[in-house]
């Protein structure tokens, strides 16, 4: 029986943006899908992608003006990390990866990993078929040693509620676009808040990625405004970008155009200087490019 996906494709053409990224810049949050059926495809996983190739990402950054980029593991593929790993291996030294694995992973496979330039692990707990938040402590003892950091998709009620673990973690901490905060409250709101307390430790970083994912209506997104003007004045150092092609699994929101997404960030990026942190320094640590 064939398999067929059932959330829709990026737009196959990049708008271009107002203005190229800087030489050196670093996409922090990618994914690539092979054909449905040529990789395994998690029982538990919360939708099926269409392709969504290496070439065509790649395509996407050209646009942008951007050669390196970090792929993370999608739900979909559960802990099965081989598409990921091909993909990060093809791009060679403009390539790392963030995989997702449970406690169980053979030291081999690990390693193997870390070999290919994979630096952390993902804990999804909104799109279905991630591993379960039982096991944080026990990942993250797996993957200190390796100086891998804790990539975390959660909402900014479960942030709340994780916060005395969160700060007592041994690894960094990731967290996905912008914090999943409730963009009809303001930055006061307490998930916010503890967000910006993590960031203070100098221990969390946070991706301005998915506005689409706080606010949508649609381009340009103002909802998801002030969250990231806040982030990029209090905390400019802890900021990566990402674009998340190819924006898997929308609900309710359009289909972003990455040449969009981009010119969101530069509006929040007016002063260059932070830019060249979000865009190169900072991911350029964070992932240990070289």
């Amino acid at each position: 029986m064939s398999i067929e996906p059932d959330i829709p494709s990026p737009h196959a053409v990049t708008t271009p943006p107002a203005q190229q990224a800087p030489p050196g810049a670093i996409d922090c949050h990618a994914h690539v899908f092979a054909a449905p059926g040529d990789h395994h495809l998690d029982p538990a996983r919360g939708y099926t992608p269409p392709e969504a190739t290496l070439a065509a990402y790649q395509a996407m950054l050209a646009t942008l003006g951007i050669q390196r980029g970090v792929i993370v593991q999608p739900s979909v593929y559960g802990t099965v990390n081989d598409c990921s790993r091909v993909a990060v291996e093809a791009m060679g030294d403009n390539g790392r990866g963030v995989a997702v694995l449970d406690q169980t992973i053979d030291e081999g496979e690990l390693q193997r990993l870390h070999k290919a330039g994979f630096r952390g692990t993902r804990f999804n707990m909104l799109s279905g078929g991630g591993v379960d938040l039982d096991e944080l402590e026990a990942v993250a003892a797996r993957i200190a040693d390796l100086g891998w950091h804790i990539q975390c998709f959660i909402d900014h009620l479960t942030l709340v509620e994780l916060l005395p673990r969160l700060k007592a973690m041994p690894v960094d901490l990731v967290f996905d676009h912008l914090g999943q905060p409730d963009p009809q409250q303001g930055v006061d709101q307490p998930g916010f808040r503890a967000l910006l307390d993590l960031l203070a430790t100098g221990r969390a970083w946070v991706k301005i990625s998915g506005a689409y994912r706080v606010d949508d209506t649609g381009n340009p997104w103002p909802l998801a405004d002030k969250f990231a003007e806040t982030l990029v004045a209090e905390a400019p150092d802890q900021l990566v970008w990402g674009s998340d092609w190819p924006h898997p699994h929308l609900q309710s929101s359009p289909m972003p155009n990455d040449g969009d997404l981009f010119n969101r960030l530069l509006a929040w990026t007016p002063d260059i200087s932070v830019r060249q942190k979000i865009m190169v320094d900072n991911p350029t640590r964070l992932y240990d490019f070289e």
